[in-house]
């Protein structure tokens, strides 16, 4: 009988899964709880723009139509995109849309078997055991249930939605005003969105890409007569949509020249030398370009100069590109920027440091997300609860950031970050069909925890290591690592999507 595979998810995890699957020689079914493809894109404000140029951000064999001048094209451009994306290569018959799987479970062994086995399903193929998946499925559209079965599951649900993060702020009980997390906002169209925010004092609480949205919509909805204020205890490095100095953020961070400044997990002892030795151009990279965004953009008029060096954040995936009329609306008052110790709720809205009051009507989260909730809610078997449990939740190491060591059959594709997650998707759905896995998932945790740590939570991002994380899927795939033709080429031009086209065995 021919092996059954389910995805989970549409969006561009779940597309690029589907189609490599498919070039495998198997007929997946992808369940989608939305009516089309495009996954947390779907939820996400029409305005907000892609946090790479479309050169870098892009399918290796599906290029952008030539109708899409922007450079960062905004979400209703990407959602176009993936569409004919799916539409080209005949995705959309596998997908079952409006169907949303609440829980899957694993049966045909016991814990205790699982636990004995020495390699991943007991003999260290994707098919290796004799259990298979029960996946429970809810129609949306008229809540009936049922069950699906398949032999292979592919997790393609992200980290970025589903489970908002709000903290529990002292005093909420009392506030007067509507308090709502991003997300909840993210999904209303523009029309309900500026209705909402019109008229109203409305205070963002963060400082991510999520929040200066929010802030954008709402001084674009109401001037500087009702200023946004943003409240936050850190702030990420900003960059412009621009180049530093002629030189693309894609173009510094996708070098193996940038990744030989960095610790890496199982670099043997050269690699590890030779990242001791250049720590001092590591530190000179990173205060380079941090003096650059220091004159460029009026980071310390406005005490937004981020506590942790910009390489830092480069390792945990935190910089962002900032909106090009930012600061423009900071300087004409639109938006308020409130770097904060910490903050309360009173009736009428925030104490801020313990006795500055500021009203608010309406208060946003932008606060991220649990995505280890996320992923923990879903498994039936509280085995695999419990060993998502293991690691906070936002870095759960995984084996080539896809496999847990404990959990057959299983991939999960889209969970780690990078700082470019179609690229790094596509390169892990081309590795899927390869089949050691405790040990290097190991090492990687204990790099996350050294290399990727903000406030004392580390981070499961490859920021920093994207080439040398690909270098690994190709000697897996039994192709070459070195794309690039030349000595100097290779160190010092960029890698990206391109340089993996036509991935296969021996090329």
């Amino acid at each position: 009988m021919a092996k059954r595979v389910a995805i989970i998810g549409a969006g561009i995890s779940g597309l690029l899964a589907c189609k490599y699957i498919i070039a495998n020689g198997y007929s997946p079914v992808v369940f989608e709880a939305d009516d089309q493809v495009g996954g947390l894109w779907n939820h996400t404000l029409e305005t907000t723009k892609l946090q790479n140029s479309k050169e870098a951000f892009k399918f290796s064999d599906f290029p952008w139509p030539s109708t899409v001048e922007d450079m960062f094209p905004p979400t209703t451009d990407l959602l176009a995109y993936l569409k004919s994306y799916a539409e080209h290569f005949d995705l959309l018959q596998y997908i079952k849309f409006n169907n949303k799987v609440t829980s899957i479970d694993y049966v045909g062994e016991s814990d205790e078997e699982m636990e004995s086995w020495e390699l991943w399903g007991g003999n260290g193929k994707a098919f290796g055991s004799k259990g298979k998946w029960i996946l429970e499925v809810v129609n949306v559209k008229d809540g009936s249930t049922k069950e699906h079965e398949a032999e292979f599951v592919v997790l393609c649900i992200g980290k970025f939605s589903g489970f908002p993060n709000i903290p529990d702020i002292e005093g909420s009980k009392l506030f007067t005003g509507k308090v709502l997390h991003s997300m909840e906002f993210s999904n209303m169209d523009n029309a309900a969105a500026a209705e909402l925010l019109k008229g109203k004092h409305v205070v963002v609480i963060g400082s991510g890409k999520s929040a200066v949205d929010v802030a954008d919509e709402s001084g674009l909805a109401n001037g500087k007569d009702l200023p946004c204020t943003m409240v936050f205890r850190s702030i990420p490095w900003m960059l412009p949509y621009s180049k530093i100095l002629g030189i693309s953020p894609e173009g510094l961070i996708f070098t193996r020249f940038f990744e030989m400044l960095h610790h890496k997990p199982g670099e043997g002892i050269f690699n590890s030398i030779l990242a001791t030795l250049l720590s001092p151009m590591r530190w000179g990279v990173s205060k380079f370009v941090e003096s650059y965004l220091r004159w460029k953009l009026p980071l310390k008029k406005y005490n937004m100069i981020p506590k942790e060096d910009f390489l830092q954040h480069v390792a945990t995936a935190r910089i962002m590109m900032l909106q090009q009329n930012f600061y423009d609306k900071v300087e004409e008052g639109s938006i308020i920027l409130k770097k904060v110790r910490g903050f309360r709720f009173y009736e009428d809205g925030l104490m801020l440091d313990g006795d500055e009051r500021l009203k608010a009507d309406i208060v946003v989260f932008a606060t991220g997300y649990k995505g280890g909730q996320k992923i923990m809610d879903i498994f039936a078997r509280p085995r695999f609860k419990n060993l998502i449990l293991e690691f906070p939740s936002s870095m759960i190491p995984l084996y080539r950031q896809m496999i847990h060591p404990r959990i057959p059959q299983l991939a999960v594709i889209g969970y780690s970050e990078s700082i470019n997650n179609m690229y790094t998707s596509e390169m892990r759905c081309k590795w899927l069909n390869i089949k050691k896995m405790e040990i290097e998932a190991k090492e990687w945790g204990e790099y996350f925890k050294r290399n990727t740590s903000e406030n004392g939570h580390a981070r499961a991002s490859i920021g920093a290591t994207h080439t040398w994380y690909n270098d690994q899927l190709c000697k897996d795939i039994g192709c070459n690592p070195r794309r690039k033709k030349g000595f100097f080429n290779d160190l010092f031009e960029p890698y990206g999507v391109n340089d993996y086209d036509g991935l296969s065995p021996g090329i």
